[in-house]
């Protein structure tokens, strides 16, 4: 029988036998997983029960980050990253080419869609992205973060020459500075207090890292006081939005990619209604599969920011692991 790691309930993952897969409908394929990376995501689905105002209601396999080999198909034999998302092709958003924006979009390991945390899975034709030979497994699987970093740099309307602050020095954000920097920017700095992920950030191509209480200081010094042309914030929480608005120039732009753990958000709105701020959100990415694929061959190196692999077995430690935050990504090894 095959095995899936099974979300319950908050922190009970339980790596339990499945039924088997039935037969790939017309413009599907089984795909054999074989690297799936935990997100932040991720983790308050296994603490909180859930990410805003959608909580887990029904077991679910969790896992959104992932790749595998597929197993028929018109990509049968080749290696795939899967896009995670499946939006419903019809509605006005989709017409309009947001499919990322789909009111009824399917999101795996979401609302009771499971993700990559088995064996095999089914999947859409048309969301499976032959990887090149250049990529391995678990970088394919960080396609997926790569591309909302390259989103989320897209929404900010980051131009060359800007100075950027990257608020959040997880692997998205982190994954962000570096896309910043491909795209441009003068100076790309990180806010972030574990100082483990502070020297990652600088790894991947950040100027400087300071921690969040030493940030706003550092960051009007660095720019004459003048601030950042743009921010993106990646942290989840209100004293990440509040370091944006603070290190923020007047008429800058701040990208909220953060998810935080409760449907309400706050930030300081005297000094960002005075510095006339724009906020835009960050809604998943749309499209940057291709972008992400030229980024992580040419440049990305998508394996170093992999800090712990866990086979499949070991899910509910991995959780564990990755909840501690004493590392970058974390990736379960499902097959292979």
């Amino acid at each position: 029988m095959p095995v899936a790691a099974r979300l319950h309930a908050v922190g009970d993952l339980r790596v339990e036998q499945i039924a088997p897969l039935p037969p790939p409908t017309e413009g599907w394929s089984t795909v054999e997983v074989t690297s799936v990376g935990l997100c932040g995501s991720d983790l308050h689905w296994f603490t909180d029960g859930g990410t805003g105002e959608v909580t887990l209601d029904r077991p679910v396999v969790p896992g959104h980050e992932l790749a595998g080999c597929a197993l028929d198909g018109p990509y049968a034999g080749r290696r795939v990253a899967v896009d995670p998302a499946i939006p419903c092709g019809v509605c006005e958003q989709c017409r309009a080419g947001h499919g990322n924006l789909c009111p009824d979009v399917r999101f795996a390991g979401h609302a009771g869609l499971d993700g990559g945390l088995q064996e095999r899975l089914l999947w859409p034709d048309h969301l499976l992205v032959p990887l090149p030979d250049g990529l391995s497994d678990d970088a394919g699987a960080l396609l997926e973060p790569l591309g909302v970093a390259i989103h989320a740099v897209g929404v900010a309307h980051l131009r060359p020459g800007d100075d950027v602050l990257v608020v959040g020095g997880g692997p998205i954000g982190v994954l962000a500075a570096a896309v910043a920097r491909r795209t441009g920017a003068a100076r790309v700095l990180v806010s972030e207090p574990l100082p483990h992920r502070r020297d990652t950030a600088r790894r991947f191509g950040a100027d400087a890292a300071w921690a969040p209480e030493d940030t706003p200081s550092a960051v009007h010094a660095l720019t004459d006081g003048r601030g950042v042309d743009v921010v993106i914030e990646m942290a989840g929480a209100d004293d990440g939005i509040g370091t944006a608005v603070s290190c923020a120039r007047p008429g800058a732009r701040i990208a909220l990619g953060g998810i935080p753990s409760v449907p309400l958000s706050s930030f300081p709105a005297a000094p960002a209604r005075r510095k006339a701020l724009t906020f835009a959100m960050v809604r998943r990415m749309h499209g940057t599969y291709p972008r992400a694929i030229e980024l992580a061959t040419g440049g990305i190196d998508l394996d170093a920011l992999v800090s712990h692999r866990f086979p499949l077995a070991d899910a509910p430690q991995a959780f564990a692991h990755a909840v501690a935050r004493t590392g970058d990504k974390t990736v379960i090894t499902v097959s292979g």
